[in-house]
């Protein structure tokens, strides 16, 4: 691990592996190639808040004795042992020593909260690390039962030592009043309402409205979807626009809106206008597609 600044970074490899890539709701299966070494894996996080950012995009450079071997941007990627990372399958010459260099830039998600004071300049960190292909033979890796594969479930959270939690916070956590956990396209949205929305752009007097999205099993984040929202009360609309994804010390990465207040029997409609721009391991590949929209009485 490497830390710059309120950053920690980890740089880890493990056999290389398939992924699927997602443009709107079109998926596009990439396959692994023959002179694929290792899949490598760049997690950035907030060490003070173990948040891990979805909008870093981290750019990594490998040399060995001087020499660029090859560079590359990660995919953002969602895997079910290993959550949000950025992740590829690169291709090494073979066993050796190399240098590797992974640069972050500055961040496109709105930072409220805490995380708002945070200097959030581009950053690089230096790694150095061995490559034995005859070590990676000896990873151990689960096979779902066939009987499993293609039903509903998730396996458990790879236990990585040292590394961030990368779930969002438990409905029973998230501050303000919890409205409503609607589902659509496999996903949980956790709604809630804090009466102040002054640290969020806002004033004292108005709300702020949280959609938290989060896998069903594993509460991982849902980031790089685009959502809207439109609230109505005895059928005259209060708010009618897009919820802003936005990365929050307590509410951790989610989507919100201002808006004037939230009385209880008003009705909002949650509206996926595009699915988790995300990558995919096996087991999500199939998930987070298709979203329909999601009403509720708050």
């Amino acid at each position: 691990m490497a830390k710059q600044g309120d950053l920690t970074c980890a740089l880890t490899y493990s056999f290389p592996h398939r992924f699927w890539l997602v443009t709107g709701q079109e998926k596009k299966k990439v396959e692994i190639q023959s002179d694929d070494s290792v899949y490598m894996m760049p997690v950035v996080w907030n060490r003070n808040t173990t948040i891990v950012p979805s909008d870093m995009n981290p750019q990594i450079t490998i040399t060995q004795n001087g020499e660029q071997v090859t560079q590359l941007l990660p995919w953002p990627m969602l895997s079910q042992p290993m959550s949000l990372h950025f992740g590829d399958n690169v291709q090494l010459p073979g066993d050796g020593t190399y240098q590797a260099k992974v640069r972050v830039g500055s961040p496109s998600t709105n930072r409220t909260g805490a995380l708002a004071e945070v200097d959030n300049k581009p950053t690089t960190f230096s790694f150095e690390f061995e490559f034995s292909q005859e070590k990676l033979n000896e990873v151990i890796y689960e096979d779902i039962p066939s009987e499993k594969e293609g039903t509903k479930g998730a396996i458990s959270p790879m236990d990585v030592e040292m590394g961030p939690t990368k779930q969002v916070p438990k409905k029973e956590s998230l501050p303000g009043i919890i409205r409503g956990a609607p589902t659509s396209g496999d996903a949980t949205f956790i709604v809630t309402t804090l009466d102040d929305a002054s640290r969020f752009g806002g004033t004292d007097s108005e709300t702020y409205l949280v959609v938290s999205p989060r896998t069903p099993y594993n509460r991982y984040m849902l980031p790089l979807m685009s959502l809207s929202g439109r609230l109505e009360r005895d059928g005259t609309s209060i708010f009618d626009g897009i919820l802003q994804a936005a990365i929050d010390s307590e509410l951790d990465y989610h989507y919100g809106a201002i808006v004037s207040d939230v009385q209880s029997s008003d009705e909002l409609t949650i509206t996926v206008d595009a699915p988790p721009q995300i990558a995919r391991h096996e087991g999500y590949e199939m998930a987070f597609i298709e979203m329909p929209e999601m009403t509720l009485t708050v």
